[in-house]
């Protein structure tokens, strides 16, 4: 894959699809030391790794994978507003990986299928991601059918972060995938498991709506600027070092 020349198309999907990983990896990395439960520690620390990795590869086709990744200004990230929320409570970021999860699966699915130039990383990451989205549910699924306390954090978290994913579904030039089925196998997947969990499918004005952000064009929310100067604090206080 890193033989293959940089073109617009290229450069636009791999930033897209790099930035998502890399963003949703730093703020999975946050809850090292935080997570509910030793167990959740090592599961957030390994899709955090996983996500990491994926990134590494996508953003060395386009050019240096450290200069993209810290020395990059904030209007230059091409990635998703979804994966930039904080973390919020649990439920909230297990419902940013429940929403996340299956669209990276479906997408990736896709991308393998196609035999373009995303398939060999999309082979192995869909294998990942069948993870990701595997833990996600359990989760979903434990807290929305559980107590009273759970069932209300979970719903709260769907609620909040459901403005954000119609964004998910807006073509990005490069990446060769049907997106209406795409946004189709989305919402029966994501509604399924609501359902299995006693959860009600986000609608209306007073859940945020469906809305499109506009992270694909470099416009970010607030919470993003803040996570980009933590995440880039060391290498820039320390350009050139060596370790």
């Amino acid at each position: 894959m890193n033989q293959v020349p940089v073109t617009a198309a290229l450069e636009s999907a791999a930033l897209a699809l790099g930035d998502d990983a890399l963003v949703l990896s730093h703020r999975l990395g946050e809850w090292a030391g935080h997570a509910p439960v030793l167990e959740e520690e090592v599961a957030l620390a390994n899709i955090a790794l996983d996500l990491l990795g994926q990134a590494r590869i996508l953003l060395s086709l386009v050019g240096d994978e450290d200069e993209l990744a810290y020395l990059r200004e904030e209007r230059a990230f091409r990635n998703l507003q979804l994966v930039e929320q904080p973390n919020g409570d649990f439920a909230q970021t297990i419902a940013r990986q429940l929403y996340f999860s299956t669209y990276q699966g479906l997408l990736y699915g896709q991308l393998a299928a196609g035999g373009g130039k995303f398939a060999p990383l999309a082979a192995k990451a869909v294998k990942e991601v069948a993870y990701h989205q595997d833990h996600a549910e359990h989760w979903t699924l434990r807290l929305g059918d559980g107590t009273a306390e759970s069932h209300e954090r979970m719903q709260r978290g769907c609620d909040t972060l459901w403005r954000f994913t119609g964004e998910m579904f807006q073509p990005v030039e490069g990446v060769d995938v049907d997106w209406q089925k795409l946004e189709a196998g989305w919402r029966e997947s994501v509604g399924a498991v609501l359902e299995r969990a006693t959860l009600t499918v986000p609608e209306g004005p007073q859940s945020g709506a469906w809305a499109a952000g506009a992270g694909r064009q470099g416009l970010h929310t607030e919470p993003f600027g803040r996570m980009i100067a933590e995440m880039q604090h060391l290498h820039r206080s320390h350009p050139g070092a060596t370790w």
